[in-house]
């Protein structure tokens, strides 16, 4: 066996064996070089431009360190290596920016891979004794060894925030994976973790809970994906949305070049902006205390999305276009099923670690809804906004505070 080395700027020399780097050269996931990890946080973070391609390598890196540290047999180890490597390549162009169009028009998110993984990776699998139907419930999560990648400590988390944190560069993504990997025990009934990884894994559950506002939802990042898919809608609806499989396996280039000259008037303007960074602004942004989170429990979909705006457009006087409705799902509960284990017993995690229920208030405290405009009529919409989703005008006193 020989072992090509990769210098990562996260991990440092990866060290990848012939059946990855097989898979690696595969098309499907080459394209990941092509397709920005986070979106459009490259409008806030100039940094913001690493790809789904070294993420997924990082993925992989550490997959393996967990597979080698549990002591798992050489067909299992390799099955969750490949899994890392191509947990990814179901994204559109975009990564997250695209999945609620793929909802709408494919009926499947980026984790759903069979067909994709069949017509591209499916024999390379096959030839390497890798099952791929077994490979795709891996991704889901519903595979015994899921948990590596799909779980509450897992090597796809551990990555994505030491990487969006060091190219974005903020301060928060610090997760010391290799000490959490190492204190990390594989039983027959699941994972636990010994007591003295529980630092490590708390360090994880700050990163995601700083990460999400700063870096995740910053509000830009959110006004240039809900522009992107505004863009990509207006072209769909024109189409009869008959290239929508097309447009979602381009990279983002290859996306945004369509969108660029499409016959559709909106779209055109849209990327024009976004190239140009004339961005929408807010037009108001409010929290749960201002209106009731408790109907946006699992956020909206883009239908209902563009049916607000249009309300809100019409309200203001202003063209549908001209108004975005930003809806997120309420954070979910980190609820964690692994369980501390030190010299004498076993206990949840909740009981060792009383922040896992600050950290979930918290989460919960973050989220935002979004009405973005034009600059020139931020005022009028976020009027009629406020009277289209029902939101509470902050009174002087809320000022105060």
């Amino acid at each position: 066996m020989t072992l090509k080395i990769i210098k990562d700027p996260v991990h440092g020399y990866i060290e990848v064996e012939d059946f990855a780097r097989a898979l690696m050269d595969a098309p499907a996931l080459q394209r990941l070089r092509y397709i920005r990890q986070l979106g459009f946080s490259f409008l806030v973070y100039p940094g913001a431009n690493h790809t789904r391609f070294e993420h997924s390598l990082g993925t992989m890196y550490l997959a393996d360190v967990a597979c080698r540290r549990f002591q798992m047999a050489d067909d299992e180890r390799q099955l969750v290596v490949a899994s890392a490597l191509l947990h990814d390549i179901g994204h559109g162009p975009f990564s997250h920016a695209s999945e609620p169009l793929m909802e709408k028009y494919l009926h499947r998110t980026h984790d759903d891979l069979g067909a994709i993984l069949e017509e591209t990776v499916g024999g390379l699998l096959r030839e390497n004794g890798i099952d791929p139907g077994e490979l795709c419930a891996v991704v889901k999560g519903t595979h015994r060894l899921s948990a590596i990648i799909h779980g509450d400590f897992d090597v796809d988390r551990m990555d994505y925030l030491l990487r969006d944190a060091y190219y974005t560069g903020a301060p928060y993504g610090t997760v010391d994976a290799q000490r959490l990997i190492r204190h990390l025990i594989r039983t027959p009934e699941g994972t636990v973790l010994d007591e003295n990884g529980v630092n490590a894994a708390e360090s994880l559950l700050i990163a995601r809970t700083l990460m999400r506002p700063t870096v995740y939802y910053h509000h830009v990042s959110r006004i240039g994906e809900s522009m992107f898919q505004l863009a990509a809608l207006a072209h769909l609806q024109d189409t009869g949305g008959n290239d929508a499989e097309h447009l979602l396996r381009l990279d983002d280039a290859g996306c945004m070049y369509v969108l660029a000259n499409s016959e559709n008037a909106v779209s055109r303007d849209i990327v024009s902006r976004l190239y140009e960074r004339r961005l929408y602004k807010r037009a108001i942004t409010v929290g749960s205390e201002q209106v009731s989170s408790a109907a946006y429990q699992d956020g909206i979909p883009l239908e209902k999305s563009r049916e607000y705006a249009e309300r809100i457009a019409e309200l203001a006087g202003i063209r549908p276009q001209e108004v975005l409705v930003d809806i997120p799902a309420v954070p979910r509960e980190m609820s964690l099923a692994v369980r501390v284990r030190n010299r004498h017993s076993e206990t949840s995690f909740e009981e060792i670690s009383p922040r896992v229920r600050t950290l979930n208030a918290t989460r919960r405290e973050q989220w935002r809804l979004g009405v973005y405009t034009l600059p020139a009529f931020r005022e009028q919409v976020a009027d009629a906004a406020c009277e289209v989703l029902y939101i509470r005008k902050p009174t002087r006193q809320d000022t105060l505070f």
